[in-house]
């Protein structure tokens, strides 16, 4: 019999388990707990995240057909579909909403300071939301329209890393904006938003804070110039301007100046308006800066193609938020997994390697140290690679 522990136990090693036992003990998850606790309920959830499991009968047959090697992963027995589902139904899903932010506060401190490509020495945020179609049938508490479910993820990805600092989960009806009213601004830092968030009054509360914000102008934004900048339009920028608002309700919001810059991209010839009450940071930094936003619109595409949240194992709210908060921290886990272990491989790379040695008796770092894999990413797979972490 080969000695060692499997890989998943070794992944499993990277979750500290005395915070998670917090975060149960708060909500008093395991109280009545008979043979599923909520850490391997959380196991297993997880293992349904790595193994790219489709529904409630598809993780129970793979747990069985895994054998002894079950008992060695800290799963000490198969669980039936319907104590799984029940415990998706009943468990308070704020446990596993508390968590990753645990594991989000590990990975902060393993990549802070780490350059993102902007010549930029403050701390950078992207903020933008995405929407999971659901059957309203099925889900008919989260009632989109008429004849359509959905949840949106509003994300704050820090560029430091790629990782998401903060998710809040709400139906479809909640429009963007709402969210700044829920963020705390860290001071000196940016917030790179798209026009979906221009709100005056919520943007002069970005600047009250001490942060700044980094955002597109929209067609009707009125303003009176006050000074402008002179600009080397050779790097694409067609102007730095210092203006202020003159809109009846938009001047009463934001009574400070705004910079206002244009852009026009070489490469498509778009030209493209930015706002900002940064005054200091050059003209071409800002526009690089919102370029960057772009990195969490590629983080809801990863997500969505190599994670379980668009297939559901239950229909209520409690198991839809518990299976995407269980995706969140195992994504945020590899980000954890691949910085401690100084790991070079994509996201991408490492799951579809842990996908298939998972019960493999063998290092982890081993697993994960083929050669090859850099090369077959770049010439063979033709979907989107996420560069994050």
């Amino acid at each position: 019999m080969q000695e060692g522990r499997t890989v998943f136990a070794q992944v499993m090693d990277f979750v500290p388990r005395y915070e998670f036992n917090k975060c149960v003990s708060r909500y008093n998850g395991d109280k009545h707990a008979r043979r599923l606790s909520c850490y391997t309920q959380f196991q297993i959830l997880s293992f349904a995240q790595l193994t790219y499991r489709e529904s409630l009968r598809d993780i129970e047959i793979c747990l069985k057909a895994v054998g002894s090697k079950l008992y060695h992963t800290g799963i000490r027995h198969p669980v039936p579909r319907s104590t799984l589902a029940d415990a998706n139904e009943t468990r308070d899903w704020r446990i596993f909403s508390d968590f990753p932010h645990v594991l989000i506060a590990q990975a902060i401190d393993l990549y802070a300071g780490e350059s993102f490509g902007a010549d930029l020495q403050s701390a950078a945020y992207a903020l933008d939301s995405t929407t999971i179609d659901l059957c309203l049938s099925l889900f008919p508490w989260a009632k989109f329209r008429k004849t359509k479910a959905a949840v949106k993820l509003h994300t704050l990805l820090t560029l430091q890393g790629n990782f998401p600092t903060l998710v809040i989960i709400t139906d479809g009806k909640v429009h963007d904006v709402n969210i700044l009213d829920e963020l705390i601004f860290e001071a000196g830092a940016f917030y790179i938003m798209d026009r979906g968030y221009v709100d005056f009054g919520r943007l002069y509360g970005i600047h009250l804070a001490g942060a700044f914000f980094v955002t597109r102008a929209k067609a009707n934004f009125q303003f009176r110039r006050r000074y402008s900048a002179p600009v080397d339009k050779a790097t694409g920028i067609r102007f730095d301007q210092t203006v202020v608002l003159t809109g009846v309700k938009s001047a009463e919001e934001y009574p400070g100046v705004i910079r206002r810059i244009g852009f026009v991209d070489p490469q498509t010839g778009k030209r493209l308006v930015f706002l900002t009450n940064n005054m200091s940071e050059p003209a071409i930094t800002i526009t690089q800066l919102y370029r960057y936003r772009w990195q969490v619109e590629l983080f809801f595409k990863w997500i969505k193609q190599h994670l379980r949240i668009k297939s559901f194992y239950g229909t209520s709210a409690n198991a839809v938020k518990t299976q995407i908060w269980t995706a969140i921290s195992v994504y945020v886990l590899i980000a954890i997994m691949r910085k401690r272990l100084k790991l070079a491989h994509s996201p991408y790379s490492i799951l579809q390697i842990l996908s298939i040695v998972l019960f493999e008796k063998m290092p982890i770092a081993e697993a994960l140290s083929c050669e090859k894999i850099g090369n077959e990413e770049r010439d063979v797979h033709k979907q989107l690679v996420f560069k994050g972490f």
